[in-house]
C-alpha cells in the first residue's frame, strides 16, 4: 500500500499553462507528519500515532504568471489519516481504562502563495519553488469526540515537472506545511 501511494504521489499529474499566463496545478501523494514521537509511550500507543502519521495529500494550486519566472496565486492543501488501537488510560480516581479508538485526522491549509519557476523556458524539464502564508486548520475525531483548531502557517514546496504535451506535465514534488502554538504542533511533508 505505502508503494502504491509513494509511486502515485511521484507521478501525480499537473496540467499546465493556459495560454502561458495561467498554471493549475493539483498533485496528490503519501504524506507524513514529522512531529517527534512522545517518549514514554507504551507499543500500543506507538502504533496508534504511527497510523495518525502518514497519510494522504492533495492539493491545488493555480498561478498567474507576472513574468517568465513569477507566479501569484492560491494554494489549498489536505492531509488525511485515519488509525486504530486499544488504549489503556487511568481516570482521576487511579482506574485503569482499556478500550479500542478510532481517530481521523484531518489538516487543511489555503493561502495566497508566490511561485518561482521556469515553465517559461524552451525545455521539457521544469522546476519550481512555491510559498505561502495563510491559514491552517486541523480537525481530530475520536468516537463522538471532535476536536479543532486554526493558526497561522506557512508552505514551501519544490517541485520537478517533466512536460508531455504543450498543457501537459508530470511531476515530482516534495513540500511542507507547518504550524507552531505552544505545545501544539502539526507538520507535514509529503512526496
Amino acid at each position: 500500500m505505502i508503494k502504491k501511494l509513494i509511486t502515485l504521489g511521484l507521478f501525480s499529474i499537473s496540467a499546465i499553462s493556459f495560454a502561458q499566463k495561467v498554471s493549475v496545478m493539483p498533485s496528490v501523494g503519501f504524506a507524513w507528519r514529522t512531529a517527534e514521537m512522545p517518549k514514554g509511550i507504551t507499543y500500543e500507543e506507538r502504533n496508534y500515532i504511527k497510523g495518525l502519521k502518514k497519510g494522504v495529500n492533495f492539493d491545488i494550486s493555480a498561478y498567474y504568471h507576472v513574468n517568465h519566472i513569477l507566479g501569484v496565486g492560491l494554494k489549498f492543501s489536505n492531509y488525511s489519516a485515519s488509525s486504530d488501537g486499544r488504549l489503556t488510560v487511568m481516570d482521576n480516581q487511579g482506574n485503569v481504562i482499556t478500550g479500542n479508538v478510532s481517530t481521523k485526522d484531518n489538516i487543511t491549509f489555503f493561502d495566497p502563495a508566490l511561485m518561482i519557476s521556469n515553465f517559461s523556458e524552451q525545455t521539457k524539464h521544469k522546476m519550481f519553488i512555491d510559498m505561502g502564508l495563510g491559514v491552517i486548520s486541523y480537525t481530530t475525531k475520536t468516537g463522538s469526540v471532535k476536536g479543532t483548531g486554526s493558526n497561522l502557517g506557512a508552505e514551501l514546496n519544490f517541485g520537478y515537472q517533466y512536460q508531455v504535451s504543450k498543457n501537459f506535465l508530470i511531476q515530482s514534488k516534495t513540500g511542507s506545511y507547518c504550524r507552531n502554538a505552544q505545545q501544539n504542533e502539526v507538520q507535514r511533508c509529503y512526496v
